[in-house]
């Protein structure tokens, strides 16, 4: 039997002694197709009893490498204002409280631009008489199941939508406060709002980058937002060639004193079984003790850093 990660007492079992919460890691990217969703679904896998947290709710995948039984699926919705024609007086001071201009004037009644509503009951309180409901929209969905061992939980933005926010809430909230098992945070790409929701809670934030100028550049990027938030963090290389050109990336991390965490070659067995929907750690030892590395360096850093700031 392999032994893994948390066969022993660790931080990622237990974060605090005093919250007795399990650790949140987030794995993030400057952009889409860095192997973002690579590190999370297979640091979930390594560490055996864990929950993967399908964040990148505009492209979510990581539902198709574990291919869990769906337990739960729910509608997200947001509250947004529905006019009464009867009662609407066309004194505008719904269209001129709104601050993100989701509201115009157009003969002479309110018309809304729903994408653009940001559900904040602004308008609503401010008609004079009483014109404005808030009704429900429906902005995506949230689905829960088991894949062996590990609870996967994916969120989906329906197409056309702007901000994935409302689902990303919704699916953090899924998690409990008393939750044992590491949690994995499958990150949306960039450095967006999206983004930002998603690391609110978390521990430790795993940056993965590629070995090129773009990777590098992207890579600065989301470092610049976690170090904002006071996030501990390290970097997961991947793609990298042995003997090959300087990597970028590499030299940022090491410029800017990020640590980094491992080194994922430029291999064709990887990327066979991962362009199948395959998860490496399950399919090939040699790709279990990279990523159980991995998980371990997670641990030594999140602990030191611990140990320089207690309060964390």
């Amino acid at each position: 039997m392999r032994e893994t990660f948390l066969d022993c007492p660790s931080f990622m079992q237990a974060s605090t002694a005093v919250s007795n919460k399990a650790a949140t890691v987030a794995v993030l990217s400057g952009k889409g197709g860095t192997g973002k969703t690579l590190v999370a679904v297979n640091l979930a896998t390594v560490a055996d009893e864990a929950v993967y947290v399908d964040c990148d709710v505009e492209g979510p995948n990581g539902h198709l490498f574990f291919r869990p039984a769906l337990s739960d699926e729910e509608v997200v919705t947001v509250k947004v204002p529905e006019i009464d024609a009867d009662r609407c007086t066309g004194c505008r001071k719904c269209v001129d409280f709104c601050a993100f201009n989701a509201l115009a004037f157009v003969r002479n009644m309110p018309f809304l631009f729903e994408e653009v509503c940001h559900s904040c009951g602004g308008c609503a309180l401010v008609c004079p008489t009483k014109a404005i409901r808030e009704v429900d929209r429906v902005v995506g969905t949230v689905s829960s199941g088991m894949s062996g061992n590990i609870a996967v939980h994916t969120g989906s933005l329906r197409i056309g939508d702007a901000s994935g926010i409302p689902i990303i809430k919704r699916l953090l909230g899924k998690i409990s406060s008393k939750e044992y098992r590491p949690i994995f945070i499958d990150c949306p790409p960039g450095s967006s709002c999206a983004v930002m929701e998603s690391i609110q809670d978390a521990d430790f934030c795993v940056l993965v980058a590629e070995p090129t100028v773009f990777g590098a550049h992207n890579l600065a990027m989301v470092h610049e937002l976690v170090t904002l938030f006071g996030k501990p963090c390290g970097v997961v290389l991947n793609k990298c060639i042995e003997d090959g050109d300087a990597n970028p990336s590499e030299a940022f991390c090491l410029e800017n004193h990020v640590p980094i965490l491992a080194r994922i070659p430029f291999d064709s067995e990887l990327g066979t079984l991962n362009s199948e929907g395959r998860i490496i750690a399950r399919e090939s030892e040699r790709f279990h003790r990279l990523f159980a590395s991995l998980l371990g360096n997670i641990e030594k850093e999140a602990r030191h850093e611990t140990a320089l700031d207690p309060q964390r």
